[in-house]
């Protein structure tokens, strides 16, 4: 059985970008994580042994995006996915990265990726 625990809307400061200006500072990024494990044992326990502790996997994603450098979202969500997919227990993971201040001259209110990555059969 595969259930799905969803963290929604981290919010950390981070170096993401093709242009100069966004190599030089941190900017707002944010991630949505959906985990695919097998909860069935936390189900029937309520114990958090059981689990995938929520707080250990926003602060993987925090530590990649305060700590590491990039030049596109799409490997930022990757860093993230290889983070989430170290704990044996998640078998999948969707990661969402936004900019919340895009640097495009049009009122767009962010721009991101979505990526799908599996633990290898």
């Amino acid at each position: 059985m595969i259930d799905t625990i969803e963290l929604r809307g981290l919010r950390a400061m981070g170096i993401c970008g093709a242009l100069p200006e966004e190599q030089e500072r941190p900017q707002p990024l944010e991630v949505d994580l959906d985990v695919e494990a097998d909860l069935g044992a936390a189900c029937r326990s309520d114990d958090l042994a059981d689990t995938i502790d929520y707080s250990a996997l926003t602060a993987a994603a925090e530590r990649v995006i305060t700590a590491e450098r990039f030049v596109l979202l799409e490997r930022l969500a990757e860093r993230i996915a290889d983070e989430v997919l170290a704990d044996p227990r998640a078998v999948r993971v969707t990661v969402a990265v936004r900019k919340l201040r895009p640097p495009v001259p049009q009122a767009l209110a962010t721009s991101g990726v979505r990526i799908v990555r599996a633990r290898p059969s």
